[in-house]
């Protein structure tokens, strides 16, 4: 009996490494696909940002400029939203004021007609 239960991990065992060597594979091939676009997605960010990256025409560029690039970039489209936000409520602030004057120049309009 004992033969028959250490038999039995034995067997049990092997189909465990046999899953988890299946289970390696599969995480390497997804390991390997994602590098793939990772690279895919790194060159074509490198192209489309490689003009901007640098001024001097002919020149490599690297991978670090590119970075900087793209951060000076997003911090742009930032300030560039808080501006326009920030016009956006003066615009509304000078609208609400303008409605007062115009509801004030009415009622001293109204009033100059009854004085009349």
């Amino acid at each position: 009996q004992a033969e028959e239960e250490l038999s039995e991990v034995c067997a049990r065992r092997a189909r465990q490494l046999q899953e988890m060597g299946r289970r390696e594979r599969l995480l390497r091939g997804a390991a390997r696909r994602a590098e793939e676009q990772l690279e895919s997605f790194k060159a074509r960010v490198m192209g489309v940002c490689a003009p901007a990256a640098v001024g001097a025409a002919g020149k490599a560029v690297t991978e670090q400029q590119v970075i900087e690039k793209v951060r000076q970039v997003s911090q742009e489209s930032q300030q560039s939203h808080a501006r326009e936000k920030h016009l956006q409520e003066e615009l509304s602030s000078r609208l609400s004021k303008d409605k007062e004057v115009s509801a004030a120049l009415e009622v001293l309009k109204k009033s100059l007609r009854e004085l009349q």
